[in-house]
Order: structure tokens, then C-alpha cells, then sequence
């Protein structure tokens, strides 16, 4: 159900336009996250903590969180609060381990005596940022170590803000973190990517955080891998007719509540529900706690479109490419089997955001800015390599080292040329 840009254009109506771009506010960003990157590169730990003591006013006595502390931050967990983390654990791990068992190694003879295969590899070490900000979202640690201890990641080193409230450490430590430091921003990313005197070098860094950790990752990618660039939270609902103007206010404040710059939007066919659910988010922030928050991100970065038909509504949210999307139709399952660009999904109205963000399996680092367009969210596979092998018999090079050899003569890869015709003689004489 693919619809051309200009026909999309004369298909919709902005009831509400966005006033700002997450992606150009974080142009800025990028010299002093170079700076930082290479300070950290050249000076180890000395750097890690001035810039701690610059951007987290904090200057621990040691990075790294003791096995001691770690248990003195589970002591002080609430006791309700720790069942709620381990019930977060329990389904996070579940959906994972079922996720890793569609990953099967694979062993084909292609041709007699060719035989391809690949195996599925654990990364050996992985980075695990927990963003520890505005608020301790304690499903941060569960939704970044959980899935890479699954995976069989030998060690998972994970990196935390020094001022992040204890109850991260203990998510961190009940996740499964193999070693804990207090270490955030872009100095942490440089840590792990490189290595200082205290925190080791990773193969992998995975885990959300603000723009000054998402340009870090950006600039150290190439010797070290990433899960993906996130930028500030997002959330789209589609809708037709059906949809209730109070639950799709609730769930846009909701995730709106994460950061100022968080990109909230509905798409609907009917314009009566659009003008109802902006109404009824000016209801809402009269009386939600996080409005500094929640009003300043809707102000600036969110939208309602009204579509001429649903092919257009189908056609737009797959251009906006939103991290989370909602779909609040008469019948949300047929609409969900047509979307196909979106971090996650969420079908019928009782599908909220906010089970996902916090413990009902599914991750919630996903991908923004549109890259839903080639891309999922954090998961198990995130943590494997997918490697691939291949060895050959007598009857293997007899029948691929022909194309092989008159292939590399084509084009003029004499070296190529003759370990083909090297391999196929010397079967041949083995042969005789």
C-alpha cells in the first residue's frame, strides 16, 4: 500500500504541526562530544573524571561499583520495587530465550561436495549504557543486560551516571551485570569504547541515553559496534473513527513525559477525533505532574494529521517511521499486517507504550529519527554474530573453481585466477 510523496501531500491536513527538529538541535553537540572522545582516548581515567566532575558534578572515589556497594544498593531496594525488576527480568528473559531459539545454526551441502554453513556467536563484550537522568527508569538495565546475558555475552560491563539512584545499581546487579561503573555521558561511551585504566574495552556498546550520548556512540562506531543511534523518544498513534480522544491524549503525555524533546503524533481519517484529542491534551496537562516536561515536547514536537482515507494514514506513519506505534482502528489487526515501518507495535487500544517500557518482554530500545525504515529495535540478536563457513571436497572445487577461474580472468585478478586453477588441478591429480 505504498503511496507517492506528492499524492501524500494532498492527502493530509496538519490539525497541529510540530514547531522544532530533534535531529538539527543536536548539531551543536557534536564538537564537544569529539573533545571528550578524545581526551578520554588519550588520557584514560584522568579525563573520565574531570568531565564527571564538569558535566555530573560528581567525583567518585572509585569508577568501578564494589561487590559490597552492589549488595547495599539491593538491600535498599523496596521490597515491592525488587519484585516488580525481577517480574521485569522474568518476561524480558522468556521472550529473549524464545527469541534465540528461531537462531539455529544451518549446515547445507549446496552442491555435491560444497557444503556452506554459518553459526550463531555470542560478542564477547558488551557495553551497556543505562541512562540515568531525569527519572531511575529501573526497566533501563533489564531491557539492555537481560537479552545479552541470553545471548551467552561473556562479560557485560555496564556504565551508569554517578548521581543515578541506587536502585539502578541493584537493576544493573539483578540483570546480570558482570561489572558496574559510575561513569555517564559521553565519557562513559568513550571508556568502554576504548578502554582506560579501570574500564575495560568492549566489543559492542548497546543502551539508549541523551543526545550527548547518542553523538558518542555515532563517532565511536567502526572499531567499536553499536546497537543503534537513538535519538529522543517518539510515539504515533493511528487512528480511525473509533479511537477514544482521553486514551490517546493519556498515552501521547505519557510517553511525552520522557524528555522535552520527544516527538508525540496522532494520524487519523477522522478530523473530529483529531480536534477532540487536542482539546483533551490541554485537559490532561492541566493536571499531570511532569507538564514542564510533557507540555514543552508537545508544544514543539507534536503533531495531529488528518488523512483524506486510510491509504494515506497507512502511507504517512510508514514516512514518519515512529519508534512506537499504536494502532487504535476498528480493526487493528488487519491495519497492523499493512504497516511495516515502525520501532515497535502496539495493536488495539488495551496495547499501551508503557507495558513494553516496562516489563512485558518486549524491548524498549527502538530505533528513532525514522530509521524504523530499515531497521528494529534491541534484541537478543542484537548480542550474536551470525558467522558463516564453508569447506569443499575434490567434487566441490570441480564444480565452483570453472566460474571462479574464468570469472577472475574477466577481470584481470590473476592471484584470484590462480588459486582456483591451483585447487582444481590439484584435484584433478588426485583424482588420477
Amino acid at each position: 500500500m505504498q503511496v507517492s510523496a506528492m499524492s501524500l501531500r494532498a492527502k493530509i491536513q496538519y490539525v497541529k504541526t510540530s514547531k522544532r527538529d530533534a535531529e538539527v538541535d543536536n548539531v551543536a553537540i557534536e564538537g564537544t562530544v569529539k573533545e571528550v572522545l578524545a581526551a578520554v582516548r588519550a588520557r584514560g581515567d584522568a579525563a573520565v573524571r574531570e568531565y564527571s566532575k564538569v558535566f555530573d558534578k560528581s567525583d567518585v572515589p572509585e569508577f568501578e561499583v564494589s561487590m559490597a556497594d552492589r549488595h547495599a544498593a539491593l538491600e535498599a531496594l523496596d521490597p515491592q520495587t525488587r519484585r516488580d525488576t525481577e517480574f521485569a527480568i522474568a518476561r524480558v528473559r522468556a521472550f529473549a530465550e524464545a527469541q534465540l531459539a528461531t537462531m539455529l545454526p544451518l549446515e547445507i551441502e549446496a552442491l555435491p561436495g560444497l557444503n556452506l554453513g554459518h553459526r550463531v556467536i555470542p560478542i564477547e563484550t558488551i557495553g551497556a549504557y543505562v541512562p540515568g537522568g531525569r527519572y531511575p527508569i529501573l526497566s533501563a538495565p533489564v531491557m539492555t543486560i537481560v537479552p545479552a546475558k541470553v545471548a551467552g555475552c561473556d562479560t557485560v560491563i555496564a556504565c551508569l551516571p554517578p548521581g543515578a539512584h541506587s536502585a539502578m545499581i541493584a537493576g544493573c546487579h539483578l540483570a546480570g551485570a558482570d561489572r558496574i561503573f559510575r561513569i555517564g555521558g559521553a565519557q562513559a561511551i568513550a571508556a568502554m569504547a576504548f578502554g582506560t585504566e579501570s574500564v575495560p574495552a568492549v566489543d559492542k556498546i548497546a543502551g539508549p541515553g541523551n543526545a550527548y550520548v547518542n553523538e558518542a556512540k555515532r563517532q565511536v562506531f567502526g572499531p567499536v559496534g553499536i546497537d543503534q543511534l537513538a535519538g529522543p523518544s517518539e510515539i504515533f498513534v493511528v487512528a480511525d473513527e473509533t479511537g477514544d480522544p482521553e486514551m490517546i491524549a493519556t498515552d501521547l503525555l505519557a510517553q511525552a513525559e520522557h524528555d522535552v524533546r520527544t516527538r508525540v503524533g496522532l494520524i487519523t481519517t477522522d478530523r473530529a477525533l483529531a480536534e477532540a484529542t487536542l482539546v483533551e491534551v490541554e485537559r490532561q496537562l492541566k493536571t499531570l505532574s511532569t507538564a514542564n516536561v510533557a507540555g514543552e515536547a508537545w508544544r514543539d514536537y507534536g503533531e495531529i494529521v488528518v488523512c483524506a482515507d486510510e491509504q494515506a494514514m497507512i502511507g504517512y506513519s510508514d514516512f514518519i517511521a515512529a519508534e512506537h506505534l499504536q494502532v487504535h482502528t476498528r480493526d487493528p489487526h488487519a491495519t497492523a499486517k499493512v504497516l511495516r515501518n515502525y520501532g515497535s507495535l502496539f495493536i488495539g487500544p488495551l496495547s499501551s507504550v508503557v507495558y513494553s517500557d516496562k516489563c512485558c518482554g518486549t524491548n524498549h530500545t527502538l530505533p528513532t529519527m525514522a530509521a524504523g525504515r530499515y531497521t528494529g529495535g534491541l534484541w537478543v540478536g542484537s548480542y550474536v554474530k551470525i558467522c558463516t563457513h564453508l569447506w569443499l571436497d575434490e567434487r566441490g572445487v570441480a564444480a565452483v573453481a570453472p566460474p571462479a577461474i574464468r570469472q577472475s580472468a574477466t577481470e584481470g585478478m590473476e592471484g584470484h585466477r590462480r588459486a582456483a586453477a591451483f585447487r582444481l588441478s590439484k584435484g584433478q591429480l588426485l583424482a588420477d
